[in-house]
């Protein structure tokens, strides 16, 4: 509950412009540290007298009060508009909310207005380093010098507010200061990673008609160099809206003076400039709500959807995920003097933008461009350990499966270089199990004592390394589930709901569940919900994506409760999550754990429950490299729920093996999830940024067409998919 503190004293954030003093020098020894979340609580009870005994109870002031928590943050963050706003949210309704009105930003400007203290303080805005050991450093005042350079030349070429920018770039320096220059004339950004192919591409550019496209020759992955000149031409020639292309040399293999490429000039030309008018450049100011990138869904089944997001949904929410929930500190601020924020990703997935979001914040990110497995011939998954202990990253994040990778590979973290300053651990993608967790646990229990003398190591806890598992996604580009720094860990659980996200479990009543596990639904907006879905008339994907599911207006009253159906319908997600749990858990019963997608749900004998669990059992096998499950649901029948598994080299699925698998299965969850088959395949149908392809292949095996169920092009592995179809023709047919 919320009490009234005692005098107020007056207190800035650490992100408080005022706060112009700070020390241009790491403080003499290392100091006490305090959570970032603690500082913003320490800020709310001296500036808005407000204290809470439990982090539940600031959660549910959070959720209640939408008009006063958020002011809280935009003051707290002290974001910057030249002309203010006139409300916080004027009309609570999904979709349709109205944020900050009036209120004029700039993503661009966020970031920029670090420069001048980061750089007295000796920090480098960029770190980069791709799979040829080629290191790249990128001071502030260059990142604002490249950025001015480029934005004229956009409006050289007559890029307007809203005219889209299309980037078919890896996570390279190049894409981060494209990106900030298109927004920062109010171009819309819109990006693809260059291991896409071309139709996957152009399914998601062909929709939003971009005035230009900026791109590169080629890439570098897996110890391979892949020469992408003949696609550029491709998408140059199937976007008749592209007026003009930029290129970048990635690999030096472009010769513009023979390529067709038309009005080509090189990325480099464009950020060359210097002298008075890239001086005094300075970001746009825009609306709030202005669009700033379009991002797009996995795209398994016809067209991805074209995600508009906001600049001022998209910063207000940045900077409370990254600072209060991931714990992430400004480089130059002495509570986290030095930070070194690290997320892998591709350009293709949504923590690419994550991974820049940390500028934002006055925070040195350190950017990698390859496989972070090493290569098909040589695997090596201390390929990105190795990297962090170069780079002295403080905070690590990745997907779960690359976790679980290394777990799997049996790689020791000793040996990767001094890991002493890794501080946070960050996952996502898909649920990270025990076993990971507790792996990731033990190693650095092992560098801890290796590295006993070291005065970076841990100073913020004697325990376990700290692991910030969160859960979100494309859609709202945040995430609903996540850390805090100060609740306890639980191997396999995520620690809280997000301050701001009014997350609950619903059964199948549309009623709030605790300890069950339910549909993930968010019962109040949030500010950085689309905008809307490009060229999506009368909002009718926008609605029927999240909206639909349950009656307009049902449990849409802040704090619990039904409201009139002008609110509109909750977000339903399309995740099945349990909070808290009645019989186990160290965070006051409100640990969250995500059991998979809710619509590849395993409903056996009547117990359902999401396929996490059941890889958690499978594939803690030494055996077992990769697995997959479906469950095919028929009318008037029992469902035929067979289970796909990867093994390790040399090992052939046989009758004992098959054995071993049931028994765990049987072990960890119940008899009734023993599948009615198992398979050995060679690779389990993943997209390109990593998920499993279960409803597909459960669509695929109930009778319909492979291409009216997945994109080949948006699949990391689309030859795989010969022998699915070809089981799935015999399993059909034997079924009929």
């Amino acid at each position: 509950m919320a009490m009234n503190a005692s005098t107020p004293t007056p207190f800035l954030s650490p992100y408080h412009s005022s706060l112009a003093d700070l020390p241009k020098s790491a403080p003499q020894a290392p100091h006490a540290y305090v959570p970032q979340i603690r500082l913003y609580q320490d800020w709310l009870q001296q500036n808005r007298g407000l204290a809470f005994e439990t982090y539940k109870d600031l959660w549910q002031w959070s959720i209640t009060d939408l008009d006063a928590f958020w002011q809280s943050i935009w003051d707290y963050f002290d974001i910057q508009s030249p002309t203010p706003h006139r409300a916080v949210l004027v009309n609570n309704a999904m979709p349709g909310a109205i944020w900050f009105p009036g209120a004029q930003v700039n993503y661009a400007s966020q970031v920029l207005r670090h420069v001048e203290q980061a750089h007295a303080a000796g920090f480098a805005a960029l770190m980069a380093q791709n799979e040829k050991g080629q290191h790249q450093e990128i001071s502030w005042p260059e990142l604002q010098r490249q950025v001015a350079s480029m934005a004229l030349h956009l409006k050289a070429q007559g890029v307007q507010p809203g005219d889209r920018v299309a980037a078919y770039l890896p996570n390279i320096p190049e894409a981060v200061v494209a990106f900030l220059a298109t927004i920062s004339v109010g171009g819309v950004w819109s990006i693809c990673a260059p291991d896409m192919g071309t139709l996957a591409v152009l399914d998601r550019f062909r929709q939003i008609e971009p005035k230009v496209l900026i791109a590169c020759d080629g890439v570098t992955y897996g110890a391979k160099d892949y020469d992408r000149m003949s696609v550029v031409q491709e998408l140059k020639d199937a976007l008749p809206t592209v007026q003009h292309v930029i290129l970048h040399d990635n690999l030096g293999v472009a010769d513009l003076a023979s390529s067709e490429v038309a009005s080509a000039i090189r990325m480099s030309q464009a950020t060359s400039k210097h002298g008075p008018e890239v001086d005094a450049f300075k970001p746009m100011s825009l609306p709030f709500d202005h669009p700033l990138w379009i991002v797009y869904s996995s795209g398994t089944t016809g067209l991805p959807k074209p995600i508009v997001h906001g600049h001022g949904g998209t910063v207000i929410v940045a900077l409370a995920l990254k600072i209060l929930h991931n714990d992430v500190g400004c480089s130059y601020h002495p509570n986290s003097w030095g930070e070194r924020f690290h997320w892998y990703s591709s350009t293709g997935w949504v923590m690419w933008n994550a991974q820049v979001g940390g500028l934002m914040n006055g925070t040195t990110c350190v950017i990698y461009d390859g496989n972070p497995g090493g290569s098909k011939d040589n695997p090596d998954w201390s390929t990105l350990w190795r990297f962090a202990a170069e780079n002295k990253v403080t905070f690590f994040g990745a997907g779960a499966a690359f976790f679980a990778n290394c777990q799997k590979s049996g790689i020791d973290l000793t040996q990767c270089g001094d890991l002493s300053r890794v501080r946070a651990l960050g996952t996502t993608g898909s649920p990270l199990s025990a076993e990971t967790q507790n792996w990731g646990n033990a190693q650095f229990q092992r560098i801890k004592a290796q590295s006993a003398q070291s005065p970076y190591l841990h100073r913020e806890t004697d325990g376990d390394i700290w692991w910030c598992n969160i859960s979100g996604g494309t859609d709202f580009c945040g995430a609903f589930i996540g850390g805090n720094r100060e609740l306890p860990q639980e191997a396999g659980v995520m620690q809280c709901r997000l301050l701001g996200c009014a997350v609950e479990a619903w059964n199948e009543a549309g009623e709030p569940v605790h300890g069950e596990v339910g549909e993930l639904v968010c019962s109040q907006p949030i500010p950085s919900m689309p905008l809307y879905f490009w060229s999506d008339q009368h909002n009718a994907r926008y609605l029927a994506s999240y909206f639909e599911m349950y009656p307009a207006g049902h449990g849409r009253k802040p704090g619990g409760g039904d409201a009139d159906a002008a609110h509109g319908g909750v977000w339903r997600h399309g995740d099945w999550l349990r909070i808290g749990a009645a019989e186990q858990g160290q965070n006051g019963g409100e640990g969250c754990v995500i059991f998979g997608r809710s619509d590849a749900t395993i409903n056996r004998h009547g117990l359902r429950m999401g396929t996490s669990e059941l890889y958690s059992a499978v594939e803690a096998l030494p055996e077992v490299i990769d697995s997959m499950v479906v469950d095919l649901e028929y009318l008037g029948r029992e469902s035929y729920m067979p289970l796909f598994v990867v093994l390790r080299a040399g090992l052939t699925l046989d009758a004992a093996l098959k054995s071993t698998l049931n028994n765990a299965i049987k072990t960890a969850l119940s008899p009734r999830f023993i599948p009615n088959e198992i398979f050995q395949v060679a690779e389990i149908p993943r997209t390109l940024s990593g998920k499993k392809q279960e409803l597909p292949i459960k669509k695929l095996m109930l009778g319909q067409a492979l291409e009216k169920v997945v994109n080949k092009d948006a699949m990391a592995n689309p030859a795989c998919l010969d022998w699915y179809v070809d089981l799935a023709k015999k399993h059909l047919a034997k079924s009929a």
